[in-house]
């Protein structure tokens, strides 16, 4: 048997992790309070007294993190969708895809392809994959990597085109993590949690002021998870992280944070569950399977090590121009390895004994790097009548992929339909030489101006210019029924199937708009963007192959889209209502025709509708709400759905989100949210038999909170309050679908100081 790196740790290790962090943060501000109790620093270190007012947190945002964006949201002709960290904690989310819940019609739908499975925060958003276009800080965050949002400030979806903003990215959108910051402000805060499926979670942020250097502070955030997934046997989500930060000069004119973060994971990965005697399953006569049902192996394991560090430097020259310069280094590693499962049920007479065959497991020894220098300068001034925000700067980055190779001799045993075990025999793996590597050169010159022409007309203009360059090598084991061909070599050899594969150009991508401001409170807007996605730009890889979108001779993926939008703060700027209609058409998608000619006269197009009201509709009841409607089509070319239609696989034409808490008399919170997602297409396949489509779907949840006094509160939290059986994912052949998560609980401590 080939060697197997460790994913389990003893029960008592994992929970002895859990209990410390859990007694640090009750212990902390005790000893915090000895810290200060000497006389002669007491004025400087006494925590500023906490004053319990009984008003509800807002989730308003009034701007995005990234200087990139000159006006504040009210005035941005863009959909962005701000997930604030007062929503996250009253969900007790823990990771990116479960905060994305409040951003209708953005969620993990794609469940992967035949033999693989999807990993990470496996993000799909107006219709394309959105896996490869999620920052953290501004800086593109690499690694299928199940993102931990214990760090993290507040999320910010930006919808549409996104090339001009962050460069080469999904066609549809970004997703921006900001980090959680050093303050001036003593602060202790941290949870303790305890829910359903074996759920323990501890975490701590701590903020401090050093006393003796003036504008200096430190925060510390860390967090340790033992936990599985309700409803899902030997599923599990186990990590703990830590993210100390640095900063000096705050509240002067030239201010420095130094940031650190380290995650490790040791999960069980999810291969899902077969699709049998579900509604459009017809390949046999069998009933449905528990969902509850684990059809992997003992030996399956997904542990990632993910490492950043990040120094960013601003200088204000004066009250309107600042200088702001980041350099980042992040790698993530991800030792992989998911036996799933694709053919059809093995059937007799005793239902009791029906098979499923196990798949050859789906390795992936993966390690993604990125180094990246960012500088930008923000400035305001006048020509004539006119006044100008510009964002401008230049950016210089390096990202690289690795994957290492692994070959497999004979195969596990089957698994039993209706009553699966994980401990099984007979395949056996090692390291076969068959690695890839990709990497991306990216030079990035981009600018932005918003130009205000009195109090009711401005206009806002951008552009970016990328030059990049990516390689890629791979080998490959020549032989079997997907290997290359041997070429008159043993079958076995390793040979070549991407000889220094190179695609370099420069994309020029870029947006306008137009906004009235009717008051002072309110704005229309129009806006039209263009970006690109070059070839190797999703995941490193070229392909030599004609009808590969990765093929270096191929034109870059182009999306465009056009929006009409209106946003308005009201309720004395407590609320912001949004609304926009929107139209994206991306092109020069491949296309291969009946007699076999390869072309790039594919378009895809999504329509649809953006609702939105975030905020306070009272000083006691606070909001978060969206709606979308998609309307996705394959304009031109081949079909992509398995059910012969022309609709986009994986977009639900209707998506809602709501999420409402209200503050009553004597510390008790109440609030609760509902989420809609309607159907979804599969891809095509030739697998006969399998659903095309999945069901739409309500999931209730809801949340309880009594402040116990000024320093703790407690948080009972419980998700799909009705039970709700639904298909969350589905892959593309319609054999595998991931179960909802059942009913379940969650109780937490939250304390601070």
């Amino acid at each position: 048997m080939a060697h197997i790196k460790s994913r389990k740790h003893p029960i008592g290790r994992r929970l002895n992790c859990s209990a410390a962090v859990a007694l640090a943060v009750m212990t902390l501000p005790a000893a915090y309070a000895q810290q200060t109790s000497d006389p002669s620093t007491q004025k400087a270190s006494t925590l500023p007294q906490i004053t319990v007012q009984g008003v509800a947190e807002s989730y308003k945002a009034d701007s995005v993190a990234s200087p990139k964006f000159t006006q504040p949201l009210l005035d941005t002709t863009q959909t962005i969708s701000v997930v604030r960290k007062e929503v996250i904690q009253e969900q007790a989310a823990t990771t990116l895809t479960e905060a994305l819940r409040n951003v209708a019609g953005v969620g993990t739908f794609f469940a992967g392809e035949n033999g693989n499975t999807n990993t990470g925060d496996a993000i799909f958003m107006r219709g394309f994959d959105t896996s490869n276009s999620i920052y953290v800080d501004g800086v593109r965050d690499l690694g299928s990597i199940s993102r931990d949002i214990f760090n993290t400030e507040q999320i910010e979806v930006t919808k549409g085109p996104s090339s001009t903003d962050y460069g080469r990215s999904a066609p549809t959108g970004a997703i921006n993590m900001v980090s959680k910051q050093p303050t001036l402000k003593d602060a202790a805060s941290g949870t303790v949690g305890f829910g359903s499926g074996s759920y323990k979670r501890s975490s701590i942020d701590l903020n401090k002021a050093l006393t003796g250097i003036e504008g200096a502070a430190i925060r510390l955030n860390a967090v340790v998870q033992d936990a599985g997934v309700a409803g899902r046997n030997e599923v599990e989500n186990n990590r703990w992280a830590i993210a100390p930060s640095i900063a000096f000069g705050l509240n002067s004119p030239t201010r420095t944070f130094l940031n650190f973060l380290h995650v490790d994971q040791n999960n069980v990965p999810d291969g899902g569950v077969p699709t049998i005697g579900l509604p459009g399953y017809g390949a046999s006569a069998g009933s449905k399977v528990n969902p509850k049902n684990f059809y992997g192996t003992q030996y399956d394991k997904d542990d990632v090590t993910a490492d950043m560090v990040t120094l960013r430097v601003e200088h204000d020259f004066s009250a309107t121009t600042t200088l702001r310069n980041t350099t980042r280094w992040g790698k993530t590693t991800q030792d992989y390895l998911l036996t799933s499962f694709m053919a059809p049920v093995t059937t007799s007479a005793n239902p009791a004994a029906w098979t499923v065959a196990r798949s050859s497991p789906t390795f992936k020894d993966q390690t993604n790097e990125i180094i990246t220098n960012q500088t930008n300068l923000t400035t305001s001034f006048e020509t004539g009548t006119v006044t100008h925000s510009l964002s401008t700067g230049f950016e210089i980055t390096r990202e690289e992929q690795k994957n290492a190779g692994i070959g497999t001799t004979g195969a596990w045993t089957a698994a039993n339909l209706y009553n699966p075990q994980m401990n099984t025999s007979g395949l056996s793996w090692a390291p076969n030489g068959a690695d890839s590597k990709g990497s991306t050169d990216t030079v990035s010159l981009y600018a932005f101006d918003t130009l205000k022409f009195n109090e009711q007309w401005q206009a806002n203009i951008g552009a970016r210019l990328d030059h990049y360059k990516t390689k890629y090598n791979a080998l490959g084991v020549c032989g079997g029924t997907r290997g290359p061909a041997c070429g008159g070599l043993p079958t076995g050899s390793l040979v070549s199937t991407a000889n220094n594969l190179q695609a370099s150009d420069n994309i020029l991508s870029w947006k306008a708009g137009l906004l009235y401001k009717p008051a002072s409170n309110g704005s229309i807007y129009v806006n039209y963007a263009v970006s690109k996605q070059p070839p190797g730009g999703a995941n490193f890889q070229l392909s030599a192959t004609a009808n590969n979108a990765n093929n270096p001779n191929v034109d870059p993926q182009q999306a465009k889209t056009a929006e009409i939008g209106t946003k308005w703060d009201l309720l004395d700027k407590r609320l912001m209502l949004t609304g926009a209609i929107f139209r994206t058409e991306v092109e020069n998608e491949i296309v291969t025709t009946t007699d076999g000619t390869v072309n790039q006269t594919g378009k895809k197009r999504v329509q649809g509708i953006e609702l939105s009201a975030t905020g306070q509709i009272t000083r006691d009841w606070a909001v978060i709400a969206s709606y979308t409607y998609q309307d996705s089509k394959v304009a031109r070319g081949n079909n992509l759905a398995q059910d012969g239609s022309d609709g986009l696989t994986y977009t639900p034409t209707d998506a809602f989100s709501l999420w409402s808490t209200y503050q009553m008399p004597a510390g008790f919170t109440i609030g609760g949210g509902a989420r809609y997602t309607g159907g979804l297409k599969r891809g095509t396949d030739g697998a006969v038999g399998t659903p095309n489509f999945t069901e739409s779907y309500w999931v209730v949840d809801a949340v309880a909170t009594y402040r116990v006094n000024k320093n703790v509160d407690l948080q009972f939290n419980v998700y799909n309050l009705f039970d709700k059986e639904y298909v969350a994912a589905i892959n593309k052949s319609g054999w595998r679908y991931f179960p909802g998560i059942e009913r379940s609980a969650r109780l937490t401590a939250n304390i601070r100081f």
